[in-house]
C-alpha cells in the first residue's frame, strides 16, 4: 500500500488558508487590498464580535464581471499577474490569487458586485469554498463582500482566537495601516455599529494622520521629504520631545504597501541618536518609493515584509530624510550629523524648502531663570492654576543653581558629599527617596540640623520598604550579625559605585544592580503583595490599538503588580494606580516593556513573569549617577555582604573585590 498520497483538495485548501488567514484582521487586510487594487475611492469596513461572526467590506471600485465571479474564488486565480516576468514589476497590493480562495475555505461568504454601466450585478454564496447560489441581483456599482462565521469548519483554529476586544483591536490596526498607506482613499471603519474613524480621502497625508490620531499627535510631527535617483522618502516624523515609550506609532510604507522593516526602523532611530532618552522612540509615517524591480514583495505569505536590492540605498534615504526634517524643524543636531546631512556626496536633497511649524511651549522667566510654564502647570493665558508634579519636574521648575554641601560621619562614611539635598527659596530641603525620582514630605532644615536623625526615620524605613523586608527583624538581625566585624563604606565613585572595606579586601558595588536584585527577589518572593499609589490625575498612555487591547486583556496580572488600568479609547489606556516603587514619569515606559513581553503570545508563564519582574525592578531601583544618602549606601552594602545580591536580574555582576595583597603588589609594596 503506498504511503505517499495526494491530499484531498479541500484539505489542501484548509492548509493553504492557514498561511493567509490567521485571524479576522488577516481577512480584512486581504479584502481591503483587493478593494484598493480595484481603484476604489471609498472603502467601508464593518465588523461585529471582533470579526469572528461578521465582516463586511464595501467599495466603489471597478467590480467583477459576472463571468469572472466564480473563477475569482479558485486558488491562484488573479487578474494582476500574467507571467514570471511580472514578478519583477508588481504595482498592486495583491497578486498571488490566494486570498479569496483561502478565506472562502474557512467561512461562509456572500459576494455582491456590479461593474460600472451594467444594468444589474450578481450575487454569489459560498460555504467552505463550495458555491451554494449564484444569481443576478440589483446592487450598487463596486463590490461588497460579507464574511460570516470565520473558522466555523476548523474548530482547531477557533481555540487560538483571542477575545473579541483583542480581535477588534487587531482589525482596527489593520484598517488604520491600510488607510495610512493610501491617503487618497476614504476609509471608514465601523465596529459593532459605531464609527471608529473616517479618513477624508483627499490625498493629503497630514489630514489623514489627523483624522486617525488626533491633534496632539499631529502637532508633534515634522515634515520629511528627500530623494535621490533611486529612492524618495516623504511623510512625517515626531519631534524629539514627542517621543513615545514604544514603537507602536512607527509606520513604514514601500510603494504604497504597509510593511515591517528592521532596516527602516534602524535608519529612523539612528537619525535620533543622542536626541532621545533611553527607552524613548520616535514616531513616524514614512513613505518610501523606489522602482518595483528594486524591491521583492514576494518574501512573506502575508506580504508584510519585503526585500530590497540595496538595503543601503533605502537606509540612507530614510536616514537623511529624517535628519533633514529634524534640522528644518529647529532641532539642534550633533554637529557631525548636521554637516554630513548637507554633504553633496550624500546624494539626497530636500524636495521642498518648507519648514513644518512645530508648536513650542511659552517660556516664562522667574527669578532670573527660564522655566517651562506647561510643565509646572501655569495657564499661559492667565488665570493661574497648577497641576501635580513629580520630583524631577519640581526640581527643574524651581531649583536654583546652588546646592547645599554636607559632610556626614556615619558608620565610617566620612566627608562624602551626597548631593542629596537641594536648597529652595524658603530654605526647605527636600530629601530624595532611595528609588531615584520620588519625593517624600518636605523637611524644614535649620543650619544645625543633624542628618543622622534621618538614619532611622527615613533611610532605614525606605530601604526596608523598597526591599520589602521587615525592619524589626531582617535589617536589625543583619546589623547584629555583622556588628562584630562590620563592613565599612568609605566612599562612592561617580555616584554609581559604593566603595566598602571589609577585613583585608576592598569591595566595589554597583548600587543600581544591587538594589535591582533586591527588588527582583522581593517580587518573586512567596506571598508578595505590592503596595500601590492612587493617582489624583490618571496617566493617559497611548500605545496603539493592539498594545492597548493587550494590556486590557491582562488587567488581573497588572492588578497583581500594583497597576489599575482602564480603557480610554481604542488606542489608549488610563492608569489610575501604579506600583508604589515606580515613579509616575516611568508609568508608560514600564507598561510598554510589560506589553512587549505579553505580545510574545501564549500564556504568561514563569519565564515571562520573570521578564516583567525585571522591568519593574529596574525602574524601581536607585539609579546610577543619582545622589544617595550615606545610610542607604550602608544598608545596600550590608545586604550585598550578606549574600542577598551577587548578580542583577539581567546577569551583570553586582560587585567585585580587590585584596590588600593585590593593592600592595600594584604599588610594589610586597
Amino acid at each position: 500500500m503506498p504511503k505517499i498520497l495526494q491530499l484531498d483538495s479541500h484539505v489542501a485548501d484548509l492548509i493553504a488558508a492557514g498561511e493567509v488567514v490567521e485571524r479576522p484582521a488577516s481577512v480584512v487586510k486581504e479584502l481591503m487590498e483587493n478593494s484598493i487594487d480595484a481603484d476604489a475611492g471609498v472603502v467601508t469596513v464593518e465588523i461585529s464580535a471582533g470579526g469572528m461572526t461578521h465582516i463586511r467590506i464595501t467599495d466603489n471600485g471597478c467590480g467583477i464581471e459576472p463571468e469572472d465571479v466564480r473563477t475569482a474564488f479558485l486558488r491562484h486565480a488573479t487578474s494582476k499577474l500574467r507571467n514570471a516576468e511580472g514578478l519583477e514589476s508588481i504595482n498592486t497590493l495583491g497578486f498571488r490569487g490566494e486570498a479569496l480562495a483561502a478565506i472562502s475555505a474557512v467561512s461562509r461568504i456572500e459576494l455582491l458586485t456590479r461593474v460600472p454601466g451594467a444594468d444589474e450585478g450578481v450575487r454569489l454564496l459560498l460555504e467552505a469554498g463550495e458555491v451554494v447560489d449564484f444569481a443576478p441581483v440589483g446592487c450598487p456599482e463596486g463590490t461588497t463582500i460579507i464574511v460570516r462565521d470565520l473558522f466555523y469548519n476548523t474548530p482547531a483554529r477557533l481555540k487560538f482566537m483571542k477575545s473579541d476586544r483583542a480581535e477588534s483591536s487587531a482589525v482596527s490596526a489593520t484598517v488604520l495601516r491600510c488607510a495610512l498607506a493610501r491617503p487618497d482613499v476614504s476609509v471608514r471603519f465601523i465596529k459593532d455599529g459605531q464609527t471608529e474613524y473616517h479618513t477624508p480621502g483627499d490625498s493629503r497625508v497630514d489630514s489623514c494622520v489627523y483624522s486617525l490620531f488626533g491633534r496632539e499627535f499631529s502637532a508633534g510631527l515634522l515634515e520629511a521629504d528627500a530623494s535621490d535617483e533611486a529612492v524618495s522618502v516623504s511623510g512625517f516624523v515626531s519631534s524629539p520631545d514627542a517621543a513615545r515609550g514604544n514603537r507602536s506609532y512607527q509606520f513604514f510604507f514601500v510603494n504604497g504597501r504597509p510593511i515591517k522593516s528592521i532596516t527602516l526602523q534602524v535608519a529612523l532611530e539612528k537619525a535620533y541618536e543622542n536626541l532621545l532618552h533611553s527607552g524613548k522612540f520616535p514616531s513616524c509615517v514614512l513613505y518610501v518609493s523606489t522602482k518595483p524591480s528594486h524591491v521583492d514583495v514576494n518574501v512573506h505569505p502575508a506580504k508584510t515584509e519585503v526585500k530590497f536590492v540595496s538595503d543601503k540605498q533605502v537606509f540612507d534615504g530614510v536616514y537623511y530624510a529624517v535628519l533633514g526634517a529634524l534640522e528644518q524643524g529647529g532641532v539642534s543636531l550633533r554637529p557631525g550629523a548636521r554637516t554630513h546631512a548637507k554633504t553633496p556626496g550624500a546624494g539626497f536633497r530636500r524636495n521642498a524648502d518648507t519648514t513644518h511649524t512645530h508648536l513650542r511651549d511659552s517660556l516664562f522667566v522667574k527669578d532670573g531663570g527660564a522655566f517651562d510654564a506647561k510643565k509646572i502647570g501655569h495657564k499661559t493665558g492667565g488665570g493661574g492654576g497648577f497641576k501635580s508634579m513629580n520630583a524631577d519636574e519640581f526640581r527643574k521648575a524651581f531649583a536654583v543653581d546652588q546646592t547645599q554641601s554636607a559632610s556626614y560621619k556615619t558608620g565610617g562614611f566620612a566627608n562624602v558629599h551626597t548631593g542629596g539635598t537641594r536648597q529652595t527659596k524658603d530654605n526647605a530641603s527636600y530629601v530624595s527617596d532611595l528609588s531615584d525620582n520620588k519625593m517624600h514630605t518636605p523637611v524644614a532644615v535649620n543650619d544645625d540640623f543633624d542628618p543622622q536623625l534621618l538614619k532611622t526615620s527615613h533611610s532605614m524605613q525606605e530601604v526596608a520598604r523598597h526591599t520589602h523586608s521587615d525592619i524589626s527583624n531582617n535589617d536589625i538581625a543583619l546589623e547584629n550579625s555583622l556588628s562584630e566585624n562590620p563592613p565599612r563604606v568609605i566612599g562612592e565613585a561617580f555616584q554609581s559605585y559604593i566603595i566598602a572595606q571589609h577585613d583585608d579586601r576592598v569591595w566595589f558595588i554597583d548600587k543600581h544592580a544591587a538594589h535591582e536584585r533586591l527588588h527582583f527577589n522581593a517580587l518573586k518572593s512567596e506571598g508578595f503583595e505590592p503596595m500601590s499609589q492612587a493617582l489624583i490625575t490618571p496617566v493617559i498612555c497611548r500605545f496603539g490599538v493592539e498594545d492597548a487591547a493587550l494590556l486590557l486583556e491582562h488587567t488581573a496580572l497588572l492588578d497583581g503588580l500594583g497597576f489599575e488600568v482602564e480603557s480610554f479609547g481604542d488606542d489608549s489606556i488610563a492608569v489610575r494606580r501604579i506600583s508604589a516603587e515606580i515613579d509616575v514619569g516611568d508609568t508608560e515606559s514600564v507598561l510598554s516593556d510589560i506589553c512587549s513581553v505579553l505580545s510574545l503570545g501564549g500564556t504568561v508563564n514563569a519565564a515571562r513573569l520573570d521578564d516583567i519582574y525585571k522591568t519593574i525592578a529596574c525602574k524601581a531601583s536607585i539609579k546610577a549617577g543619582r545622589a544617595s544618602m550615606p545610610r542607604e549606601l550602608e544598608l545596600l552594602a550590608a545586604k550585598v555582604f550578606s549574600g542577598e545580591a551577587s548578580h542583577c536580574p539581567h546577569g551583570r555582576p553586582v560587585f567585585f573585590e580587590v585584596s590588600k595583597a593585590e593593592l600592595d603588589k600594584r604599588f610594589k609594596r610586597s
